[in-house]
């Protein structure tokens, strides 16, 4: 592939990928308890954490999938499939610790314990690793 190609398919999926991370965060933050950037504004570590865990588990599905993919729109299909994966795997523990361990991450997230930002982050990084290590 000529080098101005190559260019251009890097810029095209870069910008398409970052497109995709944005509204993938958007829609994640529609279904949080509190609104997340409004905590990072307010100086919630906890959230904070939280919010650059989950964009970086994101951003290696996107990784994963662009590198699997045979074209743009597979990569991006596999990406959105790997959110809506992970959206209920974090669903799905967060019911289990809430009734289980009485263990509310979004409330303790929301408080400011980061303790509970970094259980929430790392169940997005570890949920990323298992769906990425599938494609």
């Amino acid at each position: 592939m000529h080098f101005l190609e190559t260019m251009k398919a890097m810029l095209v999926w870069t910008g398409a990928g970052a497109v995709l991370l944005f509204v993938l965060m958007y829609i994640d933050s529609l279904f949080t308890k509190y609104k997340d950037f409004a905590e990072v504004k307010a100086g919630n570590m906890a959230v904070t954490l939280r919010i650059i865990m989950k964009l970086i588990a994101q951003g290696y599905i996107l990784s994963g999938s662009i590198a699997t993919a045979n074209n743009l729109v597979e990569a991006l299909v596999y990406s959105v499939i790997a959110f809506v994966i992970l959206f209920i795997l974090e669903m799905i523990v967060r019911l289990l610790l809430r009734y289980w361990a009485q263990f509310d991450l979004d409330k303790g997230t929301q408080e400011g314990k980061i303790g509970f930002g970094l259980f929430a982050g790392t169940l997005h990084l570890v949920g990323a690793f298992i769906i990425t290590a599938c494609f």
